[in-house]
């Protein structure tokens, strides 16, 4: 499961940041996740749960929000909501696409006391 270390990554960022800017407290944090980043966000919760024991994030709230994916067609142009990286244009059949949103994975931003 990647996503515990997806969850520990999450949790250095925020405690260097918040370490950083003097911060004694995480109050709430907030990640963005692409619907098409590999992450699932159920397991990235699950995995969050034991990551931020004993840390500043312990009694954090933590914000997850899931980003749709947009895509743009290579051949017509078209704009679609794409649920893999391997689709067809709904408008050509073109399987030549550009992802436009939905492979982010970022903590978004960090509330510290």
């Amino acid at each position: 499961m990647h996503e515990f270390s997806v969850a520990l990554n999450i949790v250095d960022i925020a405690s260097g940041t918040a370490k950083d800017a003097g911060a004694e407290r995480i109050n709430e944090v907030e990640i963005d996740v692409g619907v098409l980043s590999g992450v699932i966000v159920e397991a990235l919760e699950f995995a969050l749960e034991s990551a931020v024991i004993d840390t500043l994030l312990e009694n954090a709230k933590i914000t997850i929000n899931e980003i749709k994916s947009k895509a743009r067609c290579n051949e017509c142009g078209t704009e679609f909501s794409p649920e893999s990286h391997i689709e067809q244009c709904p408008q050509c059949g073109s399987f030549g696409f550009d992802i436009i949103r939905g492979k982010e994975l970022r903590v978004k931003s960090i509330n510290v006391d």
